[in-house]
């Protein structure tokens, strides 16, 4: 009968716990280190058993005598260890106690099964008389599952103990077994440099000791003339069949077949599989490759390379290094080039891109094979994920001028697609785009295609629209000359993301011509990336209805040809996507889930860092806010695509304008707008115009806030993109209100409410909930700033307070004409309409999540909001309870908001401020105002 693991402890118990039962015999089997002494010493602490004697007997250490002689009373609990060291003389003994157990007595017997002298008979080859009433068990102990070993290496390492690839190693190279866990964690931890937690540094720690010992003495107890067997199971590194092992060893069949008996009698390998063999603990080869004589382990690894070459399918990488140990350089280049070849037909670029670069960097590879091996590395860094070795890799092979032009030119495109896509450095890959363009066109019209289609593209800032179209004119007649079915697509696809850019009317045919149906897999890969081009720019132009099907066919394609790169760029797409459409809910966790998932190229992740800042801008949390909108550092913002990069300066200058600084906020307004003008690419200045206009506005420089609109309109023309179409009337509504402001003009403001209500309705249209929200809390700002305005100046209005004047401020940025009135007049039913759009605002704000942009909304509100009916004169009394106030005071200081951006949003002086955050942490007993979050 075999006990499970969780029923040891319960099965010992019962046998104390039962009057009436027999006694109970438990043996614990389990292989060294699988932890058999720390089970009997849980055992012993039985607290079913208080009363019961705890007699250990280790044998092999002359404890069995006194043991068995002494009279030892009932009940009692019997712990013997390491039954496999015992000799005859000691089995006997340990035969005898154990046929005499009485009722109220139990027994627990550990072993190592490879350890017995005769297989599967613990207590030795003579029959063991059981008594009749004495129950008997076996708990095999088994190894460690992963999630076990996660465990272990965060009790050991701190709370992570490293990366899921670091556990996994850990694990593997362990198998699982805990006491080769416990002291390799244990090496890890007492590394230097201080571990880290990658799977490299587990796989580099080295042997441990106690492992290292066990293994070499059982290797060593074999005769000379098996230790071969050993010693290639060690070169393999893996488990094997047993006619492998023979062949590696050189041994022959009949001396081979007898060396792996004895080589598993001696318990030096195991039997992992059926039929494999190997290591018990896979880390133990190590320790055994060491030892083995140079000569020899040469030979060893020499049959080892040709018996995995007949294997189906051929690992070339460990084929490849089997020869490179050999001593074989040319065949480990053959192999790394087959295996490289091999991932890449499998979709697994990283997995190549890692090889090619560490086989690369090798010294003394001769220009043959790197003329071979550098192409294939820049192929599959362009389509895989980026890698900062391969563009210092490919930037020195390009300049050796022993490679054929063709090579260099093919290399020198690689390396511009790299810098540009995957590292961001857009002015370094242009320039190596354009000499690789020249280069090519000397001597391979197709790769003369891609290198010009690669300069259609037009998201990188610098080159205008004009210069990306003269490229396309060029690409396509290269692309023809070819006869290249698979570069006539990759221009294709990079024509769709140029007409799609600026709103071509023939761009969505252009996208049906996509050959999506094609067989091709070159052809599928760039159909894919011309689908999530098309999906990009339809995010970017407003058509969010369209970008689900262009997203769910591009990814679709993309994964099925093996595009990793398009892939992720489409995962960046649909965040985009998610913010503006409003779906909010876990959006800053996809966000920050994304950007550590590509971690190792964090250019890719640029629209979730932007995505992740306009999050928290619109969240009040205006540090954080600032970090990720400059990337967090990972790479210059200047570098940003033009489209995000715009939409990040609308957001800092948003920030800028909400504390004050509108001097500043002009000169950020003035930089960015002059890329985008630069690029001539119109749609993509709809997430930077109205925040621009109303920075010049505010700033008095009403000249340009004009010229900037006039230059959206005209550069957008007849273009069909909705997005800056609402974001045009925005910005038009922007200037239409400070402009009425400046002049203290009441009907200027109405008329600026009717423009931002227009844009409201059309971002409603499309849908963007959270522009809407704004825009509709601009056009209630409005209303009420004509009422205030109407009320300073007289009945027509024509001299505005100097209060009102300096109060303006649209789209949120902290300040209100509004504020200072007293009461609303004029009109009390367009006020008062005004008023219930600012309550849905804050209510719509609310729902998304917005809390900095509900606050203002409310503060907004009270400014114009008549008392309430009924309340008794004089202030509320709110004793322990936060107000209204302290409680949206508190919020916004929680959220790291200085009292000078509090004040400037809620309309109050610092010194108010100051007085509710000093309340509300009174009255929470909050500690800091990071604290006041945990208590509201």
């Amino acid at each position: 009968m075999i006990a499970t693991c969780g029923s040891a402890r319960r099965s010992l118990a019962r046998a104390f716990a039962d009057p009436d039962a027999g006694p109970m015999l438990l043996y614990v089997e389990g292989a060294a280190g699988l932890g058999k002494t720390h089970l009997l010493s849980e055992l012993a602490g039985l607290p079913e058993a208080p009363d019961a004697a705890r007699l250990w007997w280790r044998c092999g250490a002359g404890d069995g005598q006194q043991v068995a002689d002494e009279p030892w009373g009932k009940p009692a609990l019997l712990l013997v260890d390491d039954v496999h060291r015992a000799d005859e003389d000691e089995l006997r003994r340990l035969r005898r106690v154990l046929e005499g157990l009485e009722p109220g007595s139990a027994a627990a017997v550990a072993y190592r099964p490879e350890e017995l002298p005769v297989p599967g008979l613990p207590l030795g080859g003579s029959a063991m008389a059981y008594p009749f009433r004495l129950t008997v068990l076996t708990h095999r102990l088994a190894p460690w599952d992963e999630e076990r070993v996660r465990r272990a290496a965060a009790d050991v390492l701190g709370e992570s103990g490293g990366t899921a690839e670091a556990v996994g190693t850990l694990h593997e190279r362990t198998g699982g077994v805990p006491r080769a866990v416990v002291d390799l964690l244990a090496l890890l931890r007492e590394q230097r440099p201080a571990f880290t937690g990658t799977a490299a540094e587990v796989a580099a720690a080295g042997v441990p000791t106690r492992l290292a010992e066990l293994v070499l003495s059982r290797t060593y107890a074999l005769s000379p003339a098996h230790r071969p067997l050993v010693w290639a199971a060690a070169v393999l590194d893996g488990p094997a069949a047993r006619d492998e092992l023979i062949a590696v060893s050189g041994l022959g069949a009949v001396p081979g077949s007898d060396a792996l008996l004895r080589a598993l009698e001696s318990a030096a390998l195991a039997e992992p599989g059926e039929g494999r063999y190997g290591f018990a603990v896979p880390l133990a080869a190590a320790a055994v490759r060491d030892t083995v004589p140079g000569p020899v382990r040469q030979d060893l690894h020499r049959r080892a390379a040709g018996v995995l070459s007949r294997r189906q399918p051929v690992a070339w990488t460990a084929v490849g290094e089997h020869h490179r140990a050999a001593g074989d350089d040319r065949r480990w280049l053959r192999a790394v080039e087959k295996a490289a070849e091999s991932a890449a037909a499998s979709g697994r670029h990283q997995e190549a891109i890692v090889l090619l670069e560490r086989t690369l960097a090798a010294p003394g590879i001769p220009p043959q094979a790197r003329a071979r091996l550098a192409p294939l590395l820049a192929r599959n860094a362009v389509t895989g994920l980026r890698s900062d070795q391969t563009v210092e890799v490919l930037a020195q092979i390009v300049q050796d001028g022993d490679l054929p032009p063709a090579v260099r030119g093919e290399l020198r495109l690689d390396l511009g697609l790299m810098l540009s896509n995957q590292m961001g450095r857009f002015a370094d890959g242009w320039r190596v785009l354009e000499i690789a363009a020249a280069e090519l066109r000397e001597v391979r019209s197709v790769l003369a295609a891609r290198a010009m289609a690669a300069l259609v593209t037009p998201y990188w800032p610098g080159a205008s629209l004009d210069v990306h179209r003269g490229w396309l004119i060029k690409a396509v007649a290269a692309a023809d000359d070819s006869g290249d079915e698979a570069m006539r697509t990759a221009v294709l696809a990079n024509q769709v993301g140029l007409a799609m850019s600026w709103a071509d009317p023939e761009a969505w045919d252009l996208v049906e011509r996509l050959p999506v149906q094609s067989t091709d897999p070159a052809c599928v890969r760039q159909a894919a990336r011309g689908l999530c081009n098309a999906a990009d720019s339809a995010v970017w132009l407003g058509f969010y209805r369209r970008v689900d099907g262009l997203l769910a066919e591009g990814r679709e394609l993309a994964t099925r040809s093996g595009a990793p790169y398009t892939e992720h760029s489409a995962s960046g797409t649909r965040l985009l996507q998610e913010w503006w459409t409003g779906q909010w809910l876990g959006l800053a966790r996809r966000c920050e889930e994304f950007i550590a998932d590509t971690a190792d190229m964090p250019f890719l992740a640029s629209d979730a860092y932007v995505v992740r800042g306009l999050l928290a801008v619109a969240q009040g949390d205006w540090g954080e806010a600032r970090s990720w909108l400059s990337q967090r550092g990972t790479f210059g913002t200047e570098n940003l695509p033009v489209p995000l990069g715009a939409t990040a300066a609308g957001a800092v200058i948003r920030l800028t304008l909400a504390r004050q600084e509108v001097a500043d906020a002009a000169e950020q307004a003035r930089a960015a707008w002059t890329v985008v003008a630069e690029k001539g690419v119109w749609p993509w200045a709809a997430e930077l115009a109205p925040w621009a206009v109303e920075a010049l506005a505010r700033a008095g420089d009403t000249t340009g806030a004009q010229a900037m609109v006039r230059d959206f309109a005209q550069g957008l023309g007849a273009a069909d993109a909705p997005a800056a179409r609402a974001a045009l009337v925005w910005s038009r509504a922007v200037l239409a209100e400070n402009e009425a402001l400046a002049q203290g003009k009441p009907r200027g403001l109405l008329a600026a409410a009717e423009a931002y209500r227009k844009a409201a309705a059309a971002y409603a249209e499309l849908p963007r909930p959270y522009s809407q929200a704004l825009t509709t809390e601009c056009a209630g700002r409005c209303v009420l700033a004509a009422d205030a305005v109407g009320e300073a100046g007289g009945a027509d209005g024509t001299q505005a307070s100097e209060g009102a004047a300096d109060g303006a401020g649209a789209h949120g940025s902290g300040a209100s004409a509004a504020g200072g009135a007293a009461a609303p007049v004029g009109d009390r039913a367009s006020t008062a309409s005004a008023i219930a759009e600012l309550e849905s605002c804050a209510q719509h704000f609310t729902d998304l999540g917005a809390v900095w942009d509900a606050t203002r909304a409310r503060a907004l509100l009270r400014t114009r909001q008549p008392a309430k009916k009924g309340r008794p004169p004089g202030r509320p009394s709110h004793s322990d309870q936060l107000s209204p106030r302290e409680a949206e005071v508190a919020q916004l200081a929680s959220s790291g908001l200085t009292n000078r951006e509090i004040a400037a949003t809620l309309h109050l002086s610092p010194r108010t401020v100051e007085q509710h955050i000093a309340g509300a942490m009174r009255k929470t007993g909050a500690l800091s105002r990071r604290d006041l979050v945990h208590r509201l």
